[in-house]
């Protein structure tokens, strides 16, 4: 049933390899310190709920969605809803970390108990229940499918998921999840943010922390799905990595010896031209299509001295062996 062109996977080779070195070393470095770790999550709770709940309308800024969750403050000239949406996600959440654990294996029901909580005290009669009538997508380029097959569908992507048939690694698995599930459609509302909750339960049971598709990369994020609904995957492929990318950093932050200093590409290049050979624009370029290892905060993309050395050590090996 569910057809995947898998063309963009020699491109996503080294970035791969990259993602799941960190990942392994994240793994290993288990238990981390539990003051820092409690930091770091209740941080990334605030983003995740920033960002996902701005990608669909919510006015809320990150100052004011912290306020909201941690203080429990009313901000003055927002809506009611805004404010729910801020603590639902945050419950949302909560009810992730509970239930995912190394053997998780995905169930339709975790999924509707996901969109319970996205759209409770909003949604009261729609919130956990799969839609029964059509739908329409702003800015989409197709038509959900009809009402009748919702359920079905749902059952054979939760299937698929955890039968894996192509053998795709965690990532694309969570990908094409995000996507197929996209496409679907299941909910009236609430849709987006849900899948960006189910896919990190995918990516969390294999040891990565979550992905937060960042509310500044928005137009990338509709861009890249609609490409998806074409059969490419390279854009949102790359957007799943930057986004698990920028995470893994954030915790393997907090390790001892960790050799990676970040910093803005602009300040890294500033230095004499010679010592790399590449100018800010092209550095920005790798960073941009997941060549180096970079990642973003707002409108400005980190990396480090070492990344950019790596990528110029690995581009000597494939040179040497004939790749280029």
């Amino acid at each position: 049933m569910w057809k995947v062109d898998l063309t963009y996977r020699e491109e996503f080779q080294t970035t791969f390899e990259r993602l799941f070195d960190k990942k392994e070393m994240l793994v290993k470095a288990r238990p981390l310190p539990s003051s820092a770790l409690a930091k770091i999550r209740e941080a990334l709770t605030v983003e995740w709920t920033y960002n996902s709940n701005s990608i669909e309308g919510n006015t809320l800024t990150l100052q004011e969605t912290q306020m909201v969750i941690q203080e429990g403050i009313t901000v003055k000239g927002k809506s009611l809803r805004e404010h729910f949406e801020a603590k639902n996600h945050e419950l949302a959440i909560d009810y992730l970390y509970k239930i995912v654990n190394d053997n998780y294996i995905l169930r339709g029901i975790d999924v509707l108990s996901l969109h319970n909580y996205v759209m409770r005290s909003i949604e009261e009669d729609f919130a956990g229940r799969l839609r029964n009538g059509g739908v329409r997508i702003s800015g989409a380029n197709f038509i959900p499918p009809n009402a009748n097959k919702v359920s079905d569908l749902i059952d054979e992507l939760v299937s698929f998921i955890n039968k894996n048939p192509l053998g795709l690694n965690d990532i694309e698995l969570a990908t094409i999840f995000h996507h197929k599930f996209v496409w679907i459609h299941p909910f009236f509302d609430g849709n987006g943010r849900t899948v960006r909750l189910a896919m990190n339960l995918l990516l969390m049971r294999k040891g990565f922390p979550p992905a937060i598709i960042l509310k500044a990369d928005r137009k990338k994020y509709y861009e890249a799905l609609n490409q998806a609904n074409n059969g490419n995957y390279q854009k949102l492929m790359l957007l799943m990595c930057q986004a698990i990318e920028r995470t893994l950093n954030i915790y393997l932050s907090i390790l001892p010896n960790n050799e990676n200093v970040y910093d803005t590409i602009s300040n890294i290049v500033s230095e004499p031209q010679e010592v790399y050979g590449f100018s800010q624009e092209y550095v920005s370029l790798l960073a941009r299509q997941g060549k180096i290892d970079a990642y973003k905060e707002g409108k400005n993309w980190y990396s480090s001295k070492k990344a950019i050395q790596d990528y110029i050590d690995n581009r000597k090996r494939k040179r040497l062996l004939g790749y280029e």
